[in-house]
């Protein structure tokens, strides 16, 4: 399946995933009638073309067999989105708690010291999530302005140099 253009060649040409040849030509031809510019009342070279790359790709068994590889994880992804609809009440609570436990650590480190900050390597410590989990978290945090994400970059990006050079001191 293209990348670039995500077409569904079967929705394009109207014709049912398990159409056979014969249908698939059937219906081309239609709609190549009635779509080709050449046609003065029905014409539109836009839908002329993207009937005509349909068509290219289903009527060659191999172009065919490999689209349909890529429209069949397409259509499983589409419904793996549907389906994880159902769980987003337990993840948006998931995600109030993670909420509520960074901001909970942030206000106990800084009522400890005057100026602290907490780096992602200590958070993901500290929480148990990984970076990648986080990310989504200190987004809206910042977003809300409870958090400056600043502040958090910076102290990550000291706290890794101190262990690099830690590192680098024990290893000689």
């Amino acid at each position: 399946m293209p990348e670039e253009k995500n077409n569904d060649y079967y929705e394009v040409l109207q014709v049912s995933t398990s159409a056979d040849p014969d249908t698939i030509t059937r219906v081309y031809r239609l709609l190549a009638q009635r779509f080709h510019p050449d046609n003065q009342k029905t014409g539109n070279e836009a839908r002329f073309r993207m009937i005509l790359e349909a068509y290219t790709c289903l009527s060659d068994p191999e172009k065919r067999a490999k689209y349909d590889i890529a429209h069949e994880q397409l259509r499983q992804d589409r419904w793996r989105l549907v389906t994880a609809g159902a769980e987003v009440e337990n993840d948006f609570e998931m995600e109030q708690v993670v909420r509520l436990t960074v901001l909970e650590l942030l206000y106990t480190k800084r009522r400890l010291e005057a100026d602290a900050g907490i780096s992602l390597l200590d958070l993901e410590k500290l929480i148990g999530r990984p970076r990648e989990h986080l990310e989504f978290t200190l987004w809206f945090l910042t977003q809300k302005k409870l958090v400056t994400r600043e502040y958090l970059e910076q102290s990550y990006s000291a706290n890794l140099v101190q262990k690099r050079l830690r590192a680098a001191n024990e290893s000689t």
